[in-house]
């Protein structure tokens, strides 16, 4: 925000000497603010006619009662009164205004927030605003004030909207009354309060719901007023809203003003003389005071240079940190690219290698498959050649060569199955390597993202250092800036002491103006190399963002090697599964010779029952379980049915089979009832 200050070059304020000769050459409608007065003056006279008579004919149009009116008297006397405080108010607003025109064009300057007359004509103001205002309840309780009206200007007009955010963004003003004034003081510093005032005005049905019907802005005396308020677009009014404390201010009129005025009015031209010299005067005492504080301002000076030298030694000590930090960020920022290179190349390694371990696994797992098809089809096939024997054996039984023929080709089967098995073997040994090869690669995939993770960590502590040492550089910055503040406030108000200085003192101000200037150019790069350094420091936390998106991205990766590993450890219960059926299929493939020895006794025992085929049966005829590679079929040797190994794990001695054969469980139960009822 800019300064609430005006600064008026020395060489414009005329000399004692000049405003003698001046005022006793010219005379005073002559002077250089004669043509401004005589304007004030006609625009002045004229408004006052015009809405002298105005004000006349409203008063009596609005005192005549209307024929017909059924009004009580009550209302009567509450309409007078309303009135007569309309008719009091603009009269104090026409003499508020005739009067701060007056004394600012005999001034000849702009007027501060301290000229009375000003003060007077804004509690004046705001009174008016106030006449009629209605009363709005709230949570809090009863509000009312002129605020409301006034924010409507900024959707009616949008030249205003400068204003309202100026007052809104003012950190002092804490109530409506004190935004309201606000506003009016920045209305009249632009010379707009009438073009405002009249806007609203004109959207009276907006303001109906602000004031009541017989207010004074919603009557024909507000419309006076806004023509009366255009005369004080002659004013030049600088007006400063930090100091002042504009909630709390107390709105009562001054009528002493008024009343001096009437006395004073006569003996103005007589006393101008006397003004100019009392002004002579004051500057004579101005200058002696000058000169009093030349050398308090020259120690002053000295003090600042002392303080702009130590500002320069710690700025340079400053840049010289921030020289080093650069390279330290730098040399990080080569590190992390080196690291993010290297973990993506590694990361692509492991990919490729566990592609092509999943690939061989696959083909692997193809090779045993097609295996146990193999197998699986011999199988069959010996099946089918078993019953091709039974029958032969049923059909031809005394053919003893034959049948030794046929044990003979069974023997060199065996063999040529077992020779399978150790190859089958072989193979599995071979994909227990890899596996274990897989196992190995994961860990040493793990250590990597372990050492990964350490220098992650590593560079987070350089980073919180880098940020605690930017920290520090903060707080040097801002006591520079309560420095340079001071500074400011300083110059400013030795600006201020020394606007009225004589020539003499030119040459010192303008070395001081010129130190100043110096020292806002240092603060500026100051204030540069600080966003330079709040640009470095975003760019470090982006970095250190992306270090954790590839944290995250590591994470990923070690859920998918986890994923992998639960996806190796159910292949390696496949596997178990599958050598089980396998070691399964051997025991029965050495089994098969007892079986062809046995057949001529179960042959006998057939006779009553009837041996089922292999094809034939698909589920288990006991508890009804489908067959598959992990449940295999078993003949019963009593009835000839087929079971699972749950339903004939039971062994008895029959007549046909010298040793313990498998039998089901109904065929066991009766089996050993019959043996029961024998031995009885």
């Amino acid at each position: 925000k800019e300064e609430d200050f005006e600064i008026i070059d020395k060489k414009q304020l005329p000399d004692a000497t000049e405003l003698r000769n001046e005022e006793k050459a010219k005379p005073e409608e002559a002077r250089w603010s004669a043509p401004i007065l005589s304007l004030a003056r006609k625009a002045s006279e004229n408004l006052a006619l015009s809405y002298g008579s105005a004000l006349k004919s409203a008063s009596l149009v609005g005192l005549v009662s209307k024929p017909g009116s059924s009004d009580s008297p009550a209302k009567t006397s509450t309409r007078c009164h309303t009135m007569e405080e309309r008719a009091n108010l603009m009269n104090m607003m026409k003499l508020s205004i005739k009067i701060l025109i007056q004394s600012a064009l005999s001034l000849g300057r702009t007027l501060d927030s301290d000229f009375p007359p000003l003060q007077q004509f804004f509690v004046v103001l705001e009174h008016c605003l106030k006449h009629g205002l209605k009363v709005k309840k709230t949570f809090i309780g009863q509000n009312k004030s002129f605020f409301g009206p006034l924010e409507l200007v900024e959707k009616l007009c949008p030249e205003a909207s400068d204003i309202a955010t100026s007052v809104k963004n003012l950190p002092e003003l804490k109530t409506a009354v004190g935004r309201g004034r606000a506003w009016l003081y920045l209305a009249l510093m632009q010379k707009k309060l009438a073009d405002y005032l009249k806007v609203l005005l004109d959207h009276k049905h907006l303001l109906s719901e602000f004031y009541e019907p017989d207010a004074l802005m919603m009557e024909e005396e507000g419309a006076v007023i806004v023509g009366l308020l255009v005369g004080l677009n002659v004013i030049d009014a600088n007006l400063c809203l930090k100091g002042e404390d504009l909630d709390s201010q107390v709105g009562v009129i001054d009528f002493s003003l008024y009343l001096k005025e009437t006395q004073d009015s006569d003996g103005k031209q007589d006393g101008g003389i006397t003004a100019v010299l009392d002004q002579k005067h004051y500057v004579e005492e101005l200058n002696r005071h000058l000169s009093c504080t030349v050398a308090d301002l020259q120690n002053k000076i000295d003090c600042l240079e002392k303080t702009n030298s130590k500002l320069q030694e710690e700025l340079a000590a400053a840049t010289d940190r921030i020289g080093s930090l650069q390279e330290e960020q730098q040399q990080l920022k080569q590190q992390n690219e080196l690291i993010r290179e290297r973990s993506e190349k590694s990361v692509e390694v492991t990919k490729e290698d566990t592609k092509v371990e999943l690939d061989t696994y696959k083909q692997s797992r193809q090779g045993l498959d097609e295996m146990y098809s193999d197998v699986w089809k011999q199988l069959k096939e010996e099946k089918k050649i078993r019953l091709e024997l039974e029958k032969e054996l049923e059909l031809q039984i005394g053919m003893k060569t034959e049948m030794e023929i046929a044990m003979k080709l069974l023997e060199k089967d065996t063999h040529e199955k077992q020779d399978t098995l150790v190859a089958l073997r072989q193979q599995l040994e071979e994909v227990k390597a890899i596996n274990l090869q897989m196992f190995h690669k994961s860990q040493n995939a793990e250590c990597s993202l372990q050492q990964k993770t350490e220098a992650i960590s590593s560079f987070e502590g350089k980073t919180n250092e880098m940020m605690s040492s930017m920290k520090q550089m903060e707080e040097r910055l801002q006591q520079a800036e309560k420095a340079r503040q001071a500074a400011e406030e300083r110059c400013n108000k030795m600006k201020q002491e020394l606007a009225g200085r004589l020539n003499s003192c030119q040459q010192q101000m303008a070395q001081l103006d010129s130190k100043c200037s110096t020292l806002e150019k240092e603060l500026k790069s100051e204030k540069e190399q600080r966003q330079t350094l709040q640009k470095e420091l975003h760019q470090e936390k982006d970095a250190t963002t992306l270090l954790k998106t590839e944290l995250q991205q590591m994470e990923g990766l070690k859920k998918e090697l986890r994923k992998l590993q639960d996806e190796k450890q159910q292949l390696k219960k496949v596997r178990e599964e599958q050598e089980q059926a396998l070691q399964e299929m051997g025991l029965h493939l050495s089994q098969s010779k007892l079986k062809m020895e046995d057949i001529k006794e179960v042959n006998k025992a057939l006779k009553g029952h009837t041996w089922l085929k292999d094809d034939e049966a698909t589920h288990c005829k006991q508890c009804k379980k489908e067959f598959s590679i992990s449940r295999r079929k078993h003949h019963c040797r009593n009835c000839g049915d087929i079971f699972c190994n749950t339903c004939s794990s039971n062994e008895l001695a029959l007549p046909s089979y010298p040793k313990p054969v498998r039998v089901c469980d109904n065929c066991h139960t009766l089996l050993l009832q019959q043996c029961s009822s024998n031995s009885s």
